[in-house]
């Protein structure tokens, strides 16, 4: 079992989860966040850290989020590792708590940001 990053972290972004880390699991995007599947050690310590509620255990994973379990381990062999808190998002209290924004998500990979 892993741990999976849903789309309430779309254009939102905190980084708190990064922090508690102990597998340095987690890989960002430009407006989004994702666990590594092969790096997380399935200890659970992210998910009372994400204000958003945006992680699930693989298992405990809303059927309307299930896609997210490809969408995290595609893109975490696309993204950087994500080692230190940052800021969230300028607009992320616009954004907090809003459904279905899959469709919004950016699947740039932060490095090429400043490029």
């Amino acid at each position: 079992m892993t741990f999976v990053v849903t789309d309430k972290c779309i254009n939102c972004k905190h980084t708190a989860c990064v922090d508690i880390c102990p597998a340095d699991a987690f890989r960002e995007g430009s407006n989004f966040l994702v666990i590594d599947p092969e790096e997380c050690v399935d200890c659970g310590l992210c998910v009372p850290e994400c204000p958003e509620e945006a992680i699930f255990a693989e298992s405990e994973l809303p059927d309307e989020a299930q896609t997210f379990i490809q969408i995290n381990a595609e893109l975490a062999q696309e993204w950087p590792e994500i080692l230190e808190p940052k800021a969230p998002m300028d607009d992320y209290k616009s954004w907090s708590g809003k459904p279905d924004k899959l469709a919004l998500l950016e699947r740039i990979p932060v490095k090429e940001l400043s490029a």
